[in-house]
């Protein structure tokens, strides 16, 4: 679906009162018209979970770090966050990263038809910090280690291959990965406050052995046209990737990813904007930008992981603020559609819809103890707009 952008971010709304705004083009500012003027309605009371839902959605938690996962014997990892869906047969999988140094890697939860959890399992191991990733069109998970002249690796979502780990997608502190089938590249994001935006090229789609990474070009304005210039040492020693390319565009603090479309958008946590390049004629330009929301009444703080539903709305996980993933539909509402009450020493991690798109997980990565060791993995069922 077509999606617009906003003007210079002037976004509409209340996250405190579970208001949405919609962004009036040309215009400054107006009022929403209701409460819960986003398209699922107001946020209810918690519920047993701690969680705050529209009408006709509920939630479960399906792990917690160190417990055993269902009826498995496997124990959740600590801090979850980065995560994605795979199909599996008539059931699915949901992987998850873990945000720990050492140790870090990600595990794999297996449900059913009808969302019985059926089995749990590491995926990747004796890695640092994995933090976000990206799911690729053949069916394997980009693991990403966000530490210097961190590594990706490639995970596979059954189980059943080993890791391999991705040195010719560049060794930087790497966040988000997202796959763009029509141009046959992966686009990065960067977590330094100097971070850079890249695509890598495979040799051969589908094989991330060997190719050509390549950085993003661009003025210092937030939106205008862009370039791509190839990195000459993806090694990024002894001069890191972001410094070897004059007129990289830099971006403060880059987070989730997500490409749908011809559109990339991603999120960069150091200002609280989500950016948008319009693949098809080489712009880009600010999607939402919560400075330039008025009174500041800003509907999503604290910007991070994101991800898309099949409708086309954006889904995009706070890290802090209100503890909400908040949804930026295509004609440019922003609303919150969820709030996990009592774990403010959290953040929200991971989210990613079922492959029917009426099941979303996520995680809150610390839960209520505000440790690594206390992170729980949640399911929200409903009727989602497909």
């Amino acid at each position: 679906m077509e999606r617009r952008t906003f003007l210079r971010g002037a976004v509409i709304g209340s996250s405190a009162a579970a208001f949405g705004g919609t962004l009036m083009h040309g215009a400054a500012y107006a009022a929403p018209a209701q409460p819960g003027a986003g398209p699922y309605g107001a946020l209810g009371a918690a519920d047993a979970n701690g969680i705050m839902l529209p009408s006709g959605f509920t939630s479960r938690v399906v792990a917690r770090s160190g417990q055993t996962v269902g009826g498995t014997s496997y124990s959740w990892h600590s801090a979850p966050d980065g995560g994605a869906c795979y199909a599996d047969g008539s059931g699915w999988i949901y992987v998850s990263n873990s945000e720990i140094n050492p140790s870090g890697g990600a595990s794999a939860v297996k449900f059913d038809s009808s969302g019985t959890i059926t089995g749990a399992y590491r995926i990747l191991s004796n890695t640092r910090q994995n933090c976000a990733g990206g799911k690729t069109p053949w069916n394997t998970w980009l693991s990403c280690e966000e530490v210097d002249r961190g590594f990706v690796y490639e995970t596979d979502p059954y189980g059943v291959n080993a890791a391999v780990q991705r040195p010719a997608m560049g060794r930087f502190k790497h966040e988000a990965a997202a796959a763009d089938p029509v141009r046959q590249v992966i686009y990065l994001t960067e977590d330094e406050t100097s971070g850079c935006f890249y695509r890598f090229i495979p040799a051969t789609w589908g094989n991330l052995s060997s190719g050509t990474l390549q950085v993003l070009k661009a003025g210092t304005a937030t939106s205008g046209s862009f370039t791509w210039q190839n990195v000459p040492d993806p090694d990024g020693s002894p001069t890191a990737t972001r410094s070897q390319v004059s007129g990289s565009k830099k971006f403060n603090g880059g987070e989730g990813c997500h490409y749908a479309n011809d559109t990339v958008w991603f999120t960069t946590k150091g200002d609280n904007r989500v950016w948008q390049l319009n693949l098809a004629n080489s712009t880009y330009e600010l999607a939402y930008d919560d400075s330039l929301v008025p009174g500041g009444a800003a509907p999503l703080t604290g910007v991070d992981n994101v991800t898309g539903s099949s409708y086309g709305d954006l889904y995009i996980a706070e890290d802090g603020g209100n503890m909400e993933i908040c949804l930026i539909t295509p004609d440019d509402v922003v609303a919150p559609f969820l709030r996990i009450t009592g774990q403010s020493s959290s953040e929200i991690t991971g989210p990613a819809f079922s492959p029917a798109g009426n099941r979303l997980y996520f995680s809150s990565q610390r839960g209520t103890s505000g440790s690594s060791s206390g992170g729980i993995t949640y399911e929200v069922t409903g009727p989602f707009r497909t």
